[in-house]
């Protein structure tokens, strides 16, 4: 017996750098009026969709109440932008533009990897040996436009996606000819990632690395016409390329399972591997995923699986649509927004206006300032926080991460206490973790407008001034450093009687950072003032809701779990430092300069306080830099 329909038609998409294929989930599972569309042929996505909509057939306007759509690009927060096409859209508003109660917006290879578990035998194809072990983390990879990396963890009765960007780890040559390859890719590249080789461009560029190394005439072949002339047998080059490209992606696969610990088998989807067809299962893939020397009989017995089903990647996207609805609907305990339902009556009044906007406006509020949170449920900013507070979270950015994790289906950032039974390793590991997880936390909530008004304030100074006491007294002397590395006039003061006699003589055209966790120390908030007295802008490296924060001109905050009263501080001095490269580095972009290694290849989020004056009357000197350029300067530069 068939599944009952829906009430509710749902609409599922599966956006890629090329095309837009649009489906009509009438009931579990099952897929009608399937269409797919040239992004090309639209201004943006709305227009996009609306095309698909008005070409539908049976199917009245409101009657789609709810959307997922999988889209090729990294997924964060309420703006979307896709990384191989120009289409960018906030979730909420377009919700709003198209209508409908609830729109999810995950990752395609997120979606895809919550495909597997549903998969039957014959929308996957295994070839090698190895057996499954059941309940057992499950790699996914798959090459196309780019190269996707997931994984499956058992969690309970269901699975949580991983959402990774493993396409872009460093490439790794097996043999001559790989080392020859990737000297190729080197004259066009500073880093070859393994996405480099394993894609659509990748084969072509394999191609080209390879028809120089024969020493034969250039062809200008692109992936379709190099896979087309390898099947028919008849160019052995071409031949040649697939057979390398299969190998690459026999690595790459294996690093992932030993990795993941993959017991449960790796599955290969994306464009590329599926038009091969058996030729894939005779290639060099096999025996290259099991070239592990010490660990070879260990990658023997794990399985590999062709994904085969054309609509796994819409499939999904149903998947995560359904196990969100769910959750809005209460069934599972752990959702927040099931929470907040649950706890309506027991909130004072003021925090129910803040649990009614957030119902109503999931999406807005993972992305927006606590000001904004507060402005639009029309309650100051304390009770914002005392109401993340009334649903167990610490503050906002963990009430933020809560939320995040269930709008998107991924693995949840944690913090673990430390306690004084652990072993050396497990105080090591839970130290790491804790310090990994407050950078990628930091990282989620990352308010760029804040981060670019700092980089221009500064760009556009005769001098920084850097003032920080205690412990942070390291990170002002290492700002110090860096800013005069680059060029930028730079001067540290971490004595307080020092700071007091400094602060009597800035200027106007001098910007004052000042670096304070708790941004509560009296000496640090009367330079602040001092500095704001003779005309200069202050900028604040602090928390949110401390004194600092109120009285800069500018509040970049790092919110962590870390009590600096009873601890030496470690995460927060780590998230400084990061902090202080990514201003160095966007500095050095708005002045045009050479940007050195810094050697930090982490990023952390910032979050924007209501500054206390404008800085609309910065000077501008140089063409201003986004924060995302800064940023992309801070990534890993191996070669």
């Amino acid at each position: 017996m068939s599944d009952p329909r829906f009430d509710h038609p749902r609409l599922i998409a599966d956006i890629g750098g090329t095309f837009a294929r649009f489906a009509l989930e009438v009931a579990p599972h099952v897929f009608e009026q399937s269409a797919s569309l040239r992004c090309a042929d639209f201004a943006d996505f709305h227009a996009a969709v609306m095309a698909y909509l008005s070409g539908l057939t049976g199917v009245a306007d409101g009657d789609i109440k709810h959307a997922a759509v999988a889209i090729a690009n990294p997924v964060s927060g309420d703006d979307v932008r896709m990384t191989n096409y120009h289409w960018q859209f906030s979730i909420e508003q377009m919700r709003q533009r198209l209508h409908f109660d609830n729109l999810v917006v995950v990752n395609d290879f997120t979606a895809l990897a919550m495909a597997v578990p549903s998969l039957s035998a014959q929308q996957r194809r295994q070839f090698g040996g190895g057996t499954a072990v059941a309940r057992s983390v499950v790699g996914l990879i798959g090459a196309g436009t780019g190269l996707g990396v997931s994984g499956l963890i058992p969690a309970g009765d269901g699975w949580i996606a991983l959402g990774t960007e493993g396409g872009h780890t460093s490439f790794s040559p097996q043999d001559e000819r790989e080392i020859a390859i990737l000297q190729y890719a080197w004259r066009q590249y500073p880093h070859v990632s393994f996405e480099r080789l394993l894609s659509g461009s990748g084969l072509e560029l394999i191609f080209r690395a390879l028809t120089e190394r024969a020493g034969l005439p250039e062809r200008n072949l692109d992936a379709p016409e190099i896979t087309r002339l390898a099947l028919d047998g008849g160019d052995t080059l071409c031949k040649e390329t697939i057979d390398v490209f299969c190998a690459i992606l026999g690595t790459a696969a294996s690093n992932l399972a030993v990795s993941q610990g993959a017991f449960g088998g790796i599955y290969i989807g994306g464009g590329i591997v599926p038009r091969l067809g058996l030729y894939f299962d005779q290639s060099p893939f096999r025996s290259r995923f099991e070239d592990k020397g010490r660990f070879t009989d260990y990658m023997k017995g794990i399985p590999t699986f062709v994904i085969t089903a054309v609509d796994a990647t819409l499939l999904g996207a149903s998947v995560i649509l359904a196990s969100q609805l769910r959750d809005l609907d209460g069934a599972s305990g752990s959702a927040i927004l099931g929470q907040i339902r649950r706890a309506l009556t027991s909130l004072s009044p003021a925090e129910q206006r803040v649990a009614q906007h957030v119902l109503a406006h999931p999406r807005s509020a993972l992305n927006d300032p606590i000001a904004s949170i507060a402005r639009s449920a029309d309650v100051s900013q304390p009770t914002v926080i005392r109401f993340c507070r009334s649903l167990g979270c610490e503050g906002l950015s963990d009430f933020k991460l809560r939320l995040a994790s269930g709008l998107t289906g991924t693995i949840p950032i944690t913090h673990t206490q430390v306690t004084s039974t652990d072993s050396m390793l497990e105080l090591g590991a839970k130290v790491l973790g804790n310090t990994a997880a407050a950078i990628l936390q930091a990282r989620d909530h990352l308010n760029r407008d804040s981060m670019d008004r700092a980089m221009r304030l500064i760009a556009d100074s005769s001098r920084v001034e850097i003032y920080a006491v205690g412990h942070y007294g390291a990170v002002a002397n290492d700002a110090q450093f860096k800013f005069l590395r680059v060029g930028v006039s730079a001067v540290a003061h971490t004595d307080p009687r020092l700071q007091t006699l400094a602060a009597n003589l800035v200027t106007p055209d001098v910007v004052v950072l000042i670096i304070s966790s708790s941004g509560r120390i009296a000496e640090l908030l009367a330079v602040a003032e001092k500095a704001q007295e003779r005309g200069a802008k202050v900028i604040a490296i602090t928390e949110s809701q401390s004194p600092l924060a109120r009285k800069a001109n500018l509040a970049l905050i790092v919110d962590h779990v870390e009590d600096i009263a009873t601890q030496v501080p470690m995460m927060s001095r780590i998230l400084h430092l990061l902090m202080v490269d990514i201003l160095v580095v966007g500095v050095t972009l708005q002045r045009g300069l050479v940007v050195p290694a810094l050697g930090s290849d982490a990023t952390i989020g910032l979050d924007e306080v209501a500054p206390g004056s404008s800085v609309s009357g910065a000077r501008r000197k140089a063409p201003g830099v986004s924060v995302a350029g800064a940023l992309a300067h801070l990534a890993p530069q191996n070669r």
